[in-house]
């Protein structure tokens, strides 16, 4: 019989999941289910976590939290997570159940460590190679992306071109 999901609200068979670290159990249907047990990719299906994120249940809340953390490549998830609030609390819980540290920690030029969906500001005049123009000193780059296999690069939109900038060039604002 199909119930509905708790997280993306399809009709469909849904299993019970209990949210660690609490004993708080949800049905998800079997994409939501997925995203529990590894990572996830963006993907239309996660848009529901536009709404998700402002249930009243806490349980929701956390999930929804969670998974858009899970996705921080994907700007519309750091937007919404940068309007969501979540009372202190349901935003320990949820924090609680993430994974460990990053394997890879990105600092800026003065060792202040960079997360996806920082804004970040040019310290040098940067040549753009492939694009013709010279990113300028004091140019600010908002929403960065973290490369996730190297420490020393980030991505973030110079003049609406997206480029890979080297993490000694940049200064978190």
């Amino acid at each position: 019989m199909a119930q509905t999901c708790a997280l993306c609200a399809t009709q469909s068979d849904v299993t019970d999941i209990k949210i660690v670290p609490r004993d708080d159990i949800l049905g998800l249907c079997e994409t939501c289910t997925n995203f529990i047990s590894g990572k996830i990719e963006d993907a239309p299906h996660w848009q529901c976590l536009n709404e998700a994120i402002w249930s009243t249940e806490s349980a929701v809340q956390v999930l929804a939290y969670r998974a858009l953390k899970a996705l921080p490549e994907a700007p519309w998830a750091r937007d919404v997570l940068d309007i969501a609030y979540l009372e202190p609390e349901v935003l320990a819980w949820a924090e609680a159940g993430l994974s460990e540290e990053p394997d890879v920690i990105h600092r800026d030029s003065n060792g202040v460590q960079l997360a996806a969906g920082d804004s970040v500001v040019l310290i040098k005049d940067l040549p753009v190679k492939g694009a013709g123009f010279t990113a300028k000193r004091g140019t600010a780059v908002r929403n960065i992306s973290l490369v996730h296999d190297n420490a020393e690069h980030i991505e973030g939109r110079v003049e609406s071109q997206r480029i890979v900038i080297l993490t000694k060039f940049v200064k978190k604002t």
